[in-house]
């Protein structure tokens, strides 16, 4: 096996195996609460991103919160709603969301189209005063 090198600070751990106790020269800090332990990693793993371009929701926004297909449109793009007012219908897993107006307005941008598959966060309208 090989050895750590030199200018890696060690600690000595007592560990059992098959009933007897063995003193073993670990990496300083393994196996500690700080966020090390057993080797974790201290940093995030990178996410990686997907090829598709997506819009940024502006405050005016109605996104999808999961993914799923689009069973109803209940307005038109030019549309005045009032909040609370039913937009789209989604499905997922078998289960209808109704996604409401958050705002009055009127309905522009309208992406939103019967059979549709969406994924979570995209834009379906917007709704400006």
């Amino acid at each position: 096996m090989g050895e750590a090198p030199e200018s890696v600070p060690r600690s000595k751990v007592v560990v059992e195996v098959n009933g007897k106790r063995l003193e073993v020269l670990v990496p300083a800090g393994l196996g500690t609460a700080n966020g090390s332990a057993l080797g974790a990693r201290s940093k995030k793993p990178a996410r990686r991103q997907s090829g598709a371009v997506t819009k940024s929701a502006s405050g005016n926004a109605l996104t999808s919160p999961m993914q799923g297909t689009i069973v109803k449109v209940a307005v038109a793009d030019g549309d005045v709603v009032e909040a609370g007012d039913l937009v789209v219908v989604l499905e997922a897993m078998k289960m209808e969301q109704p996604l409401a107006a958050r705002r009055s307005g009127t309905v522009k941008n309208l992406a939103a189209q019967v059979g549709a598959t969406v994924t979570s966060g995209s834009i379906l309208c917007e709704i400006v005063d």
